[in-house]
């Protein structure tokens, strides 16, 4: 009998070390329950805004460029000619990143002979912590400009500043951005310090679900505007816009949609309150091969013509 006894505690015992051994550790349980960094103030109803401004090029053809090569240096080249005026116009820019030491090295050049260089140092000096070095010249007006720009992100927070390099007296560009629980409240100010003034005194509010956005805005307390982003389902995307001005009766509201035909094509329309009415169908040809079209339609005088045509064409390897 003793020994029989002895024999069925065994897998008892067994089985209660394996549910203490599949209990999650403290420190997991904490990064699992933790909140998440918000947006930045700039990214705030960025969902609702991509609905209407990403896949359309109206009145343009675009050509899109990018690669990069076996030592990671990262070139994104871009031309674009206007329909109606027949200029054109392109960038070129090289990115090279320095994982190790969080570097990130960014020249940028443009037809309107422009250059450009910036130097980002990310998650080196403390945790979350970001310093961007921005400067700009053009040899052929001898203009120099420059920019100082700092990011740092924590649960329930995001904070960025930007300051001008002016002599005559920099300009400081702040924002942050509070959330908590998919609610999320922000504050964006510019001060010019040579006039000792505020240029700019921008509020936002908005919630923020796995499938749901809102968000609302006032900027200078005279202009109101707000945007609905929702993901009906794995295809489907929608968007609402409205804005209003103080002072002012007109109000101005848009709807968006795209469609995900399938892994490798895309529909997408939208209407405004002006009766214009915008399409857009991308299609991937080939793996780092996408083309885009896109037309703007005026729905008030659609039989007088004045539509416009878009074509884009990405090219990635």
């Amino acid at each position: 009998m003793v020994r029989q006894r002895s024999m069925n505690t065994v897998p008892v015992r067994a089985n209660i070390l394996r549910i203490k051994m599949n209990l999650p550790q403290e420190d997991n349980f904490q990064s699992v329950t933790m909140s998440a960094t918000p947006p930045s103030y700039g990214d705030l109803g960025k969902s609702a805004r991509d609905t209407f401004g990403k896949g359309y090029g109206f009145g343009f053809v675009k050509l899109d460029c990018k690669t990069t090569t076996s030592s990671g240096v990262e070139f994104s080249t871009s031309g674009t000619s206007n329909n109606e005026t027949g200029k054109v116009g392109g960038d070129l820019e090289t990115k090279y990143k320095w994982k190790e030491y969080g570097l990130t090295f960014t020249e940028k050049w443009n037809t309107d002979n422009t250059l450009a260089s910036e130097i980002k140092i990310e998650d080196q000096i403390a945790k979350g912590l970001s310093l961007t070095f921005d400067t700009k010249f053009s040899p052929s007006t001898g203009k120099k400009s420059g920019q100082i720009k700092t990011a740092y992100k924590m649960d329930y927070l995001n904070v960025n500043t930007e300051v001008d390099l002016d002599f005559a007296g920099p300009t400081i560009h702040g924002a942050a951005v509070l959330g908590y629980e998919g609610w999320l409240a922000g504050y964006q100010m510019s001060f010019d310090t040579a006039k000792s003034k505020l240029t700019r005194s921008n509020f936002a509010l908005g919630y923020k679900t796995g499938d749901f956005q809102l968000h609302t805005n006032v900027n200078d307390g005279t202009e109101f505007g707000g945007s609905i982003y929702q993901k009906v389902n794995n295809n489907l995307e929608t968007g609402v816009n409205l804005a209003w001005t103080a002072g002012s009766n007109n109000t101005r509201f848009g709807l968006a949609a795209k469609y995900t035909i399938d892994s490798k094509s895309s529909f997408r329309a939208k209407v405004n309150n002006s009766s214009q009415i915008g399409l857009g169908y991308t299609q991937e040809v080939r793996p780092g091969v996408k083309v885009t079209l896109s037309t703007l339609l005026d729905g008030k005088n659609f039989n007088q013509g004045g539509h416009k045509l878009g074509l884009g064409l990405d090219l990635e390897a």
